[in-house]
């Protein structure tokens, strides 16, 4: 019984995951067709990466920061 259930759960998690990647992606500058005054907008909308990616590292560094010291602290309690 618990194998005639997971493969039906196979079969309906790759029938969905078939179906999203059907779509198309939409067009540039939202799809209306009009010309804006600073020509194609950037597919991601011009988002700026660089502060993101800048507070990823900071947290990165900060939880092998917390990570190292815990290490530390538990090494010199045993």
């Amino acid at each position: 019984m618990k194998k005639i259930i997971y493969s039906l759960l196979t079969a309906t998690v790759i029938a969905f995951s078939i179906s999203v990647m059907a779509q198309s992606p939409p067009p540039p500058n939202g799809g209306n067709g009009a010309p804006t005054p600073g020509g194609n907008t950037p597919v991601g909308g011009g988002a700026p990466v660089g502060s993101g990616l800048v507070v990823l590292l900071a947290l990165g560094a900060g939880y092998g920061a917390k990570k190292i010291y815990s290490s530390t602290k538990r090494e010199l309690a045993e």
